[in-house]
C-alpha cells in the first residue's frame, strides 16, 4: 500500500505541473468591454460597424504614437509591442468583417472612404516609428496587416462603386436579397 501511495505521489508530481502548463493562456481582447458591446449592437449595420472599428483603430494608433515618442525603456518597448499586437488584431478583425460584407454585397461605401483615408494615416505612423528590437516583429506584422487592409479597402471601394452603379436598385442594402 505504501508503494502504491509513493507511486501516486511521484506520478502526481510529474503530471500535475505539465497539465497546468498545457492549459491555454487567457485570451486577451484588443477591445474594451464597452467597445465590444458597441460592435455587437452594430452587428446588423455594416456601415456603422466599419466606422466603429475605424475609430477604435484610430484610438489605438494615437496611443502607439504617444508611446513611440517616450524615452526608450524596456517597459515602453513592452507596452508598444502589446499595443502593436492589439492594433494588428483590430485591423485583421476589420478585414474579416470587410470580407463578409463583400460577400453579402452590403453597400458600405460611406464607411469605406474614411477607412481608406485612415489606413493611409496608420501606415504613415507605422513607417515613421523607429526600429527597435523590443517591438520589431510586432511592427512588421502591423505594417503587413495594414498594407493588406489598405489594399482591401481600396479595392472594395472601387468594386462597390462599380457594382452599385450597375445595380442602382440595390444601393444602401445591408445584404443582397435575391428577387
Amino acid at each position: 500500500m505504501r508503494a502504491l501511495r509513493s507511486s501516486f505521489v511521484a506520478v502526481s508530481c510529474v503530471l500535475l505541473p505539465s497539465l497546468l502548463l498545457a492549459q491555454p493562456p487567457e485570451k486577451h481582447d484588443a477591445l474594451t468591454g464597452p467597445q465590444i458591446e458597441q460592435i455587437r449592437e452594430a452587428g446588423i449595420f455594416p456601415d456603422q460597424r466599419v466606422k466603429l472599428y475605424t475609430s477604435f483603430i484610430d484610438e489605438r494608433a494615437d496611443r502607439i504614437k504617444g508611446f513611440a515618442t517616450r524615452t526608450q525603456s524596456a517597459a515602453r518597448d513592452h507596452r508598444l509591442d502589446s499595443e502593436l499586437q492589439d492594433f494588428t488584431s483590430l485591423m485583421d478583425e476589420l478585414a474579416s468583417n470587410l470580407d463578409t460584407y463583400s460577400e453579402r454585397k452590403a453597400d458600405i461605401r460611406k464607411s469605406l472612404k474614411p477607412l481608406t483615408e485612415a489606413t493611409q494615416r496608420w501606415m504613415a505612423m507605422l513607417h515613421s516609428m523607429p526600429d527597435d528590437q523590443g517591438y520589431d516583429l510586432s511592427l512588421k506584422e502591423a505594417i503587413e496587416s495594414g498594407g493588406d487592409l489598405t489594399d482591401q479597402a481600396r479595392q472594395m471601394l472601387a468594386d462597390q462603386t462599380k457594382y452599385f452603379e450597375e445595380h442602382k436598385d440595390q444601393r444602401g442594402q445591408d445584404r443582397y436579397e435575391p428577387q
